[in-house]
């Protein structure tokens, strides 16, 4: 490509979100205008650990602040708004989004104290903003969290649909159906490329209105006759809603449980998403008079989250609220990949505590957000696109939505399976990856945001695996003489007072390592360290096959 054409290429660059669920970031730049949609994170794999969260490494962003317009919001779904309160600290840029969408990242903002004040400006589905170039309009989508849009960038090498995460619901709670027919406006005019959620792609069929989990409520909440606890995700407004005009009609009251759950509850009530009567709403003061049979508790914690609400209970170690024989709880929403174990056994801890409960495997208690394979196709041919892209995926999404894309006649040739980082140019009607740019991951650990690397994990999963052995010696610093120790404390690796005569033998080992060294050796302090760290782990990789981090001290008398 030419560089004249190259500057006048659009490019689009994902900075998260392609092979992986979460951490969705999508850049899209032309000339000397950026608008970047969604910026989200990722909670932890299990082999990250004491990581809170995986944010989008923006350093190609930082290099190009001033070219940035604005971030642009599909919806309030942390894997696509969680990671703004460390993305704002650095590129403080006007945020456009629906009103629920903005009330969930405004409250987030108050919460981490920005030093600057950011511009949040709030759209309504069909409004159009205009950002440099860029035209974007925002499109009512249908999917698990309340005012999700589709996004229709017009560019000046065309328009690109970002679906965002939908479904096509035909019968949605609140009656807002996902807008086709502004979809089909753009298809019959020529769209350049769509962006289509993949999550969902292995599912055969259509995705279950979320209508028939209040139908599901409906059959189970007249049967129950002591207390029941519904656990959900605490951005399912939806689902909330459904629990609350179920336990209405049942005769009992609601207990919202949780800090996220009462926070985005009282956020959708402010702005008239949720239509939940106060005198329907209890306090947990108010619990222990209350019969069983007239309470419903709203919860955080079906991911079985070890300090969570629920796990607590299941537990029998939650203050207020304990279970018992005749309760029931229902854990509506889906296992996160990962969970599977901690979610098993949360329902078994549920269960020994005398209460019956309901699943996703034995009951249509949830239903997903995200659209399967007839409506991916919908999707496809209602916006009958010249390039499609899938996203929001791992690999194997990714690679069956573009099967799937050219089942419905999207030639091979205009399927782009791009990953994190490539830049796709779209000129003249072509489309294709003609360079990367460098991205990553930023692990958040408390208040440390990418302090932490792969050396400090490496370390941590050290100290898991095998434990820590320290060692403190007393050396006289003129003569090399040893005053005092060596003394072994070990944490993780063997138990002290069952394992005396051990670390006794290990204390023999490092006077025997010491003794090797001449005296100039033993008074440099670093000399000391090293003999005793290869003696022991020649030691401890012999007796035990174990590998504990060692950390020699040494103090100079």
């Amino acid at each position: 490509m030419s560089e004249t054409a190259s500057n006048s290429a659009l490019k689009i660059v994902a900075l998260g979100g392609l092979n992986e669920i979460g951490i969705n970031m999508m850049v899209y730049q032309h000339d000397q205008d950026i608008i970047i949609v969604d910026c989200g994170l990722m909670f932890p794999s299990p082999d990250l650990l004491g990581i809170d969260y995986v944010i989008p490494d923006i350093s190609w962003l930082r290099e190009r602040r001033e070219q940035i317009r604005a971030i642009c919001l599909t919806h309030g779904h942390e894997d696509h708004i969680g990671a703004l309160p460390f993305v704002l600290q650095e590129l403080n840029v006007p945020v456009y989004g629906t009103a629920l969408t903005l009330g969930l990242v405004n409250a987030k903002l108050e919460e981490y104290k920005l030093k600057e004040p950011v511009e949040l400006v709030v759209v309504k589905p069909r409004d159009t903003v205009a950002l440099g170039c860029f035209r974007v309009e925002f499109l009512r989508v249908a999917h698990s969290v309340v005012d999700g849009c589709a996004l229709a960038i017009t560019t000046p090498e065309g328009v690109v649909i970002h679906t965002g995460d939908f479904k096509i619901d035909q019968t949605p709670v609140d009656g807002e159906l996902t807008d086709l027919a502004s979809l089909s406006r753009y298809g019959e005019a020529g769209v350049l490329a769509l962006f289509s959620d993949s999550t969902n792609v292995e599912r055969e069929g259509y995705t279950l209105s979320e209508k028939s989990v209040g139908d599901a409520f409906a059959e189970i909440f007249p049967n129950c006759s002591g207390r029941i606890i519904v656990a959900a995700f605490s951005s399912s407004i939806h689902r909330v809603q459904q629990v609350a005009d179920v336990a209405a009609r049942c005769g009992r009251k609601i207990l919202l449980n949780g800090r996220s759950m009462v926070k985005n509850v009282r956020i959708a009530r402010e702005l008239g998403y949720l239509h939940i009567p106060d005198d329907l709403i209890m306090d947990l003061k108010e619990l222990p008079y209350l019969p069983p049979e007239q309470v419903c508790i709203v919860s955080t914690g079906s991911q079985g989250e070890p300090m969570s609400v629920l796990t607590r209970i299941a537990m029998d170690d939650h203050k207020q609220i304990k279970l018992g024989k005749g309760d029931t709880v229902i854990l509506s929403s889906r296992v996160i990949p990962g969970n599977e174990r901690t979610i098993s056994e949360l329902i078994n801890h549920l269960y020994r505590r005398g209460a019956e409960v309901f699943y996703e495997r034995v009951s249509e208690v949830h239903v997903s957000g995200h659209a399967s394979q007839e409506e991916l196709k919908l999707m496809i041919n209602t916006v009958r696109p010249r390039f499609f892209i899938p996203m929001h995926g791992e690999y194997r999404h990714l690679y069956k939505h573009i099967q799937l894309a050219r089942k419905v006649g999207i030639p091979e040739e205009r399927c782009i399976l791009a990953s994190n980082g490539d830049v796709i140019y779209f000129y003249s009607d072509t489309g294709a990856i003609v360079e990367k740019v460098e991205t990553g991951r930023v692990f958040v650990d408390g208040k440390g945001v990418g302090d932490v690397g792969s050396m400090v994990l490496k370390d941590r999963k050290h100290l898991s695996e095998d434990g820590m052995v320290v060692i403190i010696i007393g050396i006289n610093q003129s003569s090399g003489e040893i005053i005092h120790g060596p003394d072994i404390v070990s944490r993780g690796f063997v138990f002290e007072d069952e394992s005396r005569d051990y670390l006794d033998h290990a204390r023999n080992v490092v006077l025997t390592a010491l003794a090797e060294l001449n005296t100039e050796m033993r008074c440099d302090s670093e000399e000391v360290k090293s003999a005793v760290r290869q003696a022991l782990r020649r030691f401890f990789k012999k007796t035990v096959e174990r590998r504990p981090v060692i950390l020699p001290m040494v103090m100079e008398m």
